[in-house]
């Protein structure tokens, strides 16, 4: 998958690495809605985790412009 249309999704962190630059690729898996079950890429800066620690949280994932921001819920 591409990109999402703007909206707020639910979603599970199935996958994290982190990145040299200090930021985490998180992999979520959208758990709700019209997209349940697509998967797509966001690269986070600024979490406070690192990748182990966000693997298997919910997110809200929000799409806003194209732009995406991840919240976790835990």
């Amino acid at each position: 998958m591409d990109t999402l249309p703007d909206a707020s999704y639910d979603a599970i962190v199935v996958d994290a690495r982190d990145n040299d630059d200090g930021s985490v690729t998180l992999e979520l898996a959208i758990s709700s809605g019209t997209q349940k079950g697509n998967t797509i890429d966001v690269r986070a800066a600024g979490l406070g985790r690192d990748a182990i620690d966000v693997l298997g949280l919910p997110v809200t994932l929000t799409v806003d412009n194209g732009n995406p921001t991840v919240r976790i819920e835990a």
